[in-house]
């Protein structure tokens, strides 16, 4: 087994959705090795996905997560969360689109000029 595909993006998806305290330093883990960077983002797509699916959709939850990942994925991360966020124009996208952009990473990792 290839160990990029280590965690599985079901794996990440579930922590993405509880997203709690005791998460957070798996997801910062992961963070670290960019060579995981691709299971991160299935992750989140699957995460996002479900959340779209969902009978209920709890976007202070999606907000909150967006904010957090915002605030502290490495700069090669920023464009490819803010893709992700773009990727649908779903209340869940929309959401978490909106505390990606609150957080202001994007413009951390690219300012402008």
């Amino acid at each position: 087994m290839n160990a990029a595909a280590f965690p599985d993006r079901e794996k990440i998806a579930e922590k993405l959705a509880t997203h709690g305290e005791a998460e957070q330093p798996f997801l910062l883990l992961l963070m670290e090795n960019p060579s995981q960077d691709e299971s991160l983002l299935a992750g989140l797509d699957l995460h996002l996905a479900r959340a779209a699916e969902g009978k209920f959709l709890n976007s202070l939850k999606l907000e909150r997560l967006g904010e957090w990942l915002g605030n502290t994925a490495p700069a090669r991360l920023q464009m490819r969360l803010m893709e992700a966020a773009r990727s649908s124009q779903h209340a869940a996208h929309q959401a978490f689109r909106a505390g990606l952009t609150r957080s202001g990473g994007l413009e951390r990792a690219f300012p402008k000029v």
